[in-house]
């Protein structure tokens, strides 16, 4: 029913036209839109996401597919239930604050998006506050922190503390990554996953969800 390489192929056109065209058809053939989003667009974003893992994709490359997959969700929108777009759960995530790299932070938030996540990207650079507002206003599942620098870790752990205070009766779960960041630092600031690289935060955020949308303090 769905032809998941040819939704791949037209991830990767530098025109949008084909992986528009290519939802079109696809409704035209009575396609049901939420099997268009999850087989064809979703998966081969997948695909995508494997091969940028594998190193067989460049960053440019996954921003490229990224533009092609959301221009066609903007075709299926109006055949989607609202409930039904990227509904999988709500995952907030920044760059902490003294920090302004950003490259690895929007690929998790790409991939994620890809895996049916609503993902609010709060930039860079960003206050404790900013991430505990964020919190309460839009109950994420999942909170994902980003740094570079070696100076800017341990705000890590200041976001981490001020949410599980902030957070009276549903706690989100709340990772970690970037380039000098250690499955040993995040055991040590009480991180409740690591992603060494963009696709093992995605896969340590869903395995996350599966076991339970957010924590309870008691």
């Amino acid at each position: 029913m769905i032809d998941v390489e040819a939704f791949n192929r037209g991830l990767r056109e530098l025109d949008t036209l084909p992986i528009e065209n290519l939802v079109r058809q696809c409704l035209q053939q009575d396609v049901p839109a939420q099997v268009i989003l999850n087989k064809g667009l979703i998966g081969a974003m997948g695909i995508v996401g494997q091969e940028f893992k594998a190193k067989e994709l460049w960053v440019p490359e996954v921003l490229l597919a990224a533009r092609n997959m959301h221009k066609g969700i903007d075709v299926l929108r109006p055949v989607l239930p609202k409930e039904d777009v990227l509904a999988r759960g709500v995952f907030v995530i920044g760059t902490v604050q003294g920090d302004i790299h950003d490259i690895g932070k929007n690929i998790v938030a790409i991939l994620m998006e890809a895996h049916g996540f609503n993902v609010i990207d709060l930039g860079v650079d960003v206050p404790t506050d900013a991430f505990v507002e964020a919190v309460a206003k839009n109950r994420p599942d999942i909170v994902g922190m980003s740094a570079l620098l070696t100076t800017t870790m341990q705000e890590m752990k200041n976001v981490i503390v001020a949410v599980r205070m902030s957070t009276m009766h549903r706690v989100p779960k709340l990772i970690v990554g970037g380039a000098p960041v250690t499955q040993k630092f995040a055991d040590e600031i009480g991180a409740d996953g690591y992603g060494e690289d963009a696709i093992s935060g995605v896969e340590v955020a869903l395995k996350l969800l599966e076991n339970g949308r957010g924590g309870t303090i008691s």
